[in-house]
This record gives structure tokens, C-alpha cells and sequence, in this order.
């Protein structure tokens, strides 16, 4: 029997809102796993957007989106600013890692600032059936402070208007990583 993680959880999630023709964003391209996943779901018909600070991870995802023939809007820029390129109300699905880039240099990393900043935007472009896909990764020397904010910001958010739900697993050490699903209420 497989054994599931957060990614698995989230793409299973995001698989049952993501149609051909969606607009998505990638809020944190990291090595352009996610990005490619929402390009495929999309379609040729659809909008991918994804952003992230680093050249690295820029370059990493080009590379992939490349060797799989896939199609994206790379933009370096913080997730913060994702406002700028989409329309409030028109994004059906918005994918966070909160973390550092994946063989990367741990001590760039997403900020709680940002990220809190990044989440309240994300919720105002959001589709009517739209989704926001989270994960937290906070393990190592990074990541608690980011952690415990957006979780305190995730408790606080309008229940009138979005449906927010946590997923933590109860059997895993060390810091599993934590999936989050935000959800507009019609």
C-alpha cells in the first residue's frame, strides 16, 4: 500500500477543481513541479502564471516546462505581488509551498510577511469554485516563525466567505509538511 504525503493530498485535490481552461498560479515555482502539474490540468486552453525570486528556480522550471512541451508565464517576482498580473475573481486554482527551493540555499526562503500578504491576495482573485492549495514546509533551521503565523492568520479568516481546512498527520515525525485547502464559500 502507498504511503501518501502532502503533495499526493494536494494534487488529488486540486485535480478535482483544475479543468481544461483554468486559470492557475503558481505562487512559489520552486523547481516547477506544481506549475507543470497545473499546465497539464489547464491545457493548451488555459493560464498558468508562476512566480518566484530566485533565478534558479526560474531557470529549473523553464527547463521542465520545456522538456515536457508545457507553456507558462514565468515571472520573477515575489508571490505578494500576484495581484498585479491577474484579475480579482478569475483564478480557479493558486498553489503555495511555503519553504525554501528544493536543493537550494535554505537561508532564502518564504517569509511570513509575504506569505500572509500572499494568501489575502490569492483569496481575492479566487474563481467562485476557485481553490488555494497550501503547503507548509517548516522543518530544519526555517520555517517555525512562517509556520505559526500563517497558521494564527488561517484561523482568522472569514468563515462567512472562505472555508479553510488543515491537514496535519498525526503519525509522521520531524516536522511533517502541512496541506491546507481555502475554499470561496458561493
Amino acid at each position: 500500500m502507498k504511503s501518501f504525503n502532502a503533495l499526493d493530498i494536494s494534487k488529488k485535490v486540486i485535480a478535482a477543481h483544475v479543468r481544461e481552461g483554468s486559470i492557475c498560479i503558481d505562487a512559489t515555482m520552486g523547481r516547477g513541479n506544481d506549475t507543470a502539474y497545473l499546465c497539464s490540468l489547464a491545457g493548451s486552453s488555459g493560464k498558468v502564471t508562476a512566480f518566484d525570486i530566485q533565478d534558479d528556480a526560474i531557470n529549473s522550471t523553464a527547463l521542465l516546462l520545456e522538456s515536457k512541451g508545457l507553456s507558462a508565464r514565468l515571472i520573477k517576482e515575489s508571490h505578494e505581488n500576484m495581484d498585479r498580473y491577474a484579475e480579482k475573481g478569475t483564478v480557479d486554482c493558486i498553489t503555495f509551498n511555503l519553504g525554501w527551493l528544493p536543493g537550494g540555499d535554505h537561508t532564502v526562503h518564504t517569509m511570513p510577511e509575504s506569505s500572509i500578504t500572499a494568501l489575502q491576495k490569492a483569496m481575492e482573485l479566487l474563481s467562485d469554485t476557485g481553490i488555494i492549495s497550501l503547503i507548509i514546509y517548516y522543518g530544519r533551521d526555517t520555517g517555525f516563525e512562517e509556520k505559526e503565523r500563517v497558521m494564527d492568520f488561517l484561523k482568522s479568516v472569514d468563515s462567512k466567505k472562505y472555508t479553510v481546512i488543515i491537514s496535519e498527520f498525526a503519525n509522521r515525525p520531524n516536522c511533517p509538511p502541512i496541506p491546507v485547502f481555502i475554499f470561496r464559500n458561493l
